[in-house]
């Protein structure tokens, strides 16, 4: 959270005047001081956030695409690799995703096919695009999918209590699976109420009217 209010207000005072002196208050000064930026001496603003305040994936993303513009494929492929660290988004497909559209652009195949099955073994709604996407970069078939499918199903559900697994992780993983099948259908709303019950059953009653709040 820190860094993301860092870099709004690192974004604000870029801007020039006038600027909202609101935002630079005693406890923004902490993260942020008003003319950070220009005493820095660094041009690029971008850069700037990545040096001084943090890595952001669409910052990440832009810088690689500014690269390609440049016509330097090998910064792009050092920033994309950069981009995959695993202390930089743990648990997240994206890295590994855009890492691999990297590598089919410099014609560099078997390994986008490699980013793009380790950004398939991460939860599928963080890829940041749809699921079919990336499994077509990967060579992937449709087992996967129709696993998950049965997984979901009361049978699924009967079959994993009875191999011993206990009923809350049931319930979490049937939460995980169907984010999951919304991402390779595109149909987000229509799973919600039902993930929303599974965190409930769980007792993580606050994750469920995160999920289920509406404006």
């Amino acid at each position: 959270v820190d860094q993301y209010i860092n870099r709004i207000l690192a974004e604000e005072d870029a801007k020039g005047q006038p600027i909202n002196k609101d935002l630079f208050d005693d406890s923004a000064n902490e993260l942020y001081s008003h003319g950070d930026f220009a005493a820095s001496q660094i041009s690029n603003l971008n850069t700037y956030i990545l040096k001084k305040v943090g890595v952001f994936p669409d910052i990440l993303e832009n810088k690689i695409k500014q690269h390609f513009e440049k016509g330097d494929d090998v910064s792009a492929l050092v920033t994309a690799e950069f981009y995959t660290k695993k202390d930089h988004f743990p648990g997240f497909g994206r890295p590994f995703v855009f890492n691999a559209e990297v590598l089919l652009k410099v014609g560099r195949g078997l390994e986008a096919r490699d980013s793009a099955r380790v950004a398939l073994k991460s939860p599928w709604w963080t890829l940041g695009c749809r699921y079919q996407e990336v499994a077509d970069i990967a060579l992937w078939d449709d087992e996967q999918i129709e696993y998950i499918k049965e997984k979901v199903t009361e049978e699924g559900r009967k079959e994993d209590m009875m191999k011993g697994k206990e009923a809350g992780q049931v319930f979490l993983d049937e939460a995980a699976f169907l984010l999951d099948l919304a991402s390779v259908e595109g149909a987000w709303d229509e799973c919600l109420e039902r993930v929303g019950e599974c965190y409930r059953e769980v007792g993580l009653h606050h994750i469920a009217a995160f999920i289920l709040y509406r404006d």
